[in-house]
């Protein structure tokens, strides 16, 4: 899953993609790099953002998509929280709804995912973007993540989602220490174990600077990121969430080519 940003203030590529053209041309260049899903967001989630009107971000994401779709047919997916967003990105041509509250923002989400019959992953957060990092604390930050998000799938089943059409995701970075992060990294087969396939996206993230203290800047992080990727793939993650596409897949294949030696020995 390739990122697309237009945002101005996203914590690694805000204020980098400042109109429709250059959105829609970073997407098709991530598609021509091996990315098989698009992932457009209109409003930064990153440690302490603001909340963006929803009119806003409408304005943002749905040129992008429709710019996207009429270029590309392979599947979107809409960041958003809010459901009025998500059903004006379906009408743009998404197909799959990204959500950082796991449908917990509105009372009407789940009801807005079944009746577009969307694909969606719910994403654990503690608090919200503004709080999130407000010293977090977990006794078994797997288990009650992992327990969280079985929780969230239930109730959207329950409201209509079909089981087949959830995807989890342990919100890295999203109030969590980098012990919490590199914990759900390790044990990301637990989360895998639920039965749900799993989203990962650590891509550029704080937890690679508190490893490597000199990675102060975002785009100094792609070794780490691509660590944490293949650790993640290893453990059972059915999408990589990245910005640097054609490293992530490049990596990706020399993974599975040690992984098929290993196997024919």
């Amino acid at each position: 899953m390739g990122i697309v940003n237009v945002t101005p203030d996203s914590f690694s590529d805000g204020g980098r993609l400042t109109s429709v053209e250059a959105a829609v041309a970073h997407g098709l260049r991530l598609v021509e790099q091996g990315a098989d899903i698009l992932d457009i967001g209109g409003e930064s989630t990153r440690p302490g953002a603001e909340p963006v009107p929803e009119a806003g971000e409408i304005a943002r994401v749905v040129p992008v998509i429709e710019g996207l779709r009429a270029r590309w047919p392979g599947p979107i997916s809409i960041d958003t929280m809010k459901p009025a967003v998500a059903r004006a990105a379906f009408a743009a041509g998404a197909t799959m709804w990204n959500d950082v509250t796991a449908l917990g923002f509105a009372p009407d989400s789940p009801a807005t995912a079944a009746d577009l019959g969307c694909e969606v992953v719910l994403m654990h957060m503690r608090g919200e973007p503004r709080t999130m990092q407000a010293d977090p604390q977990y006794g078994d930050v797997v288990a009650e993540v992992a327990d969280w998000l079985v929780a969230r799938a239930e109730a959207a089943m329950a409201a209509g989602v079909g089981r087949d059409r959830i995807w989890l995701d342990p919100g890295i970075g999203f109030g969590k220490t980098a012990a919490h992060n590199l914990a759900l990294t390790a044990q990301l087969d637990r989360l895998a174990a639920t039965g749900f396939p799993v989203l990962y996206g650590a891509s550029r993230k704080r937890v690679i600077q508190t490893i490597a203290p000199t990675a102060t800047d975002p785009g100094d992080r792609l070794g780490g990121s691509l660590a944490l990727a293949l650790e993640a793939a290893r453990r059972g993650a059915a999408i990589l969430r990245v910005h640097d596409v054609r490293e992530t897949v490049q990596a990706l294949a020399v993974q599975a080519a040690l992984a098929g030696l290993e196997i024919a020995t």
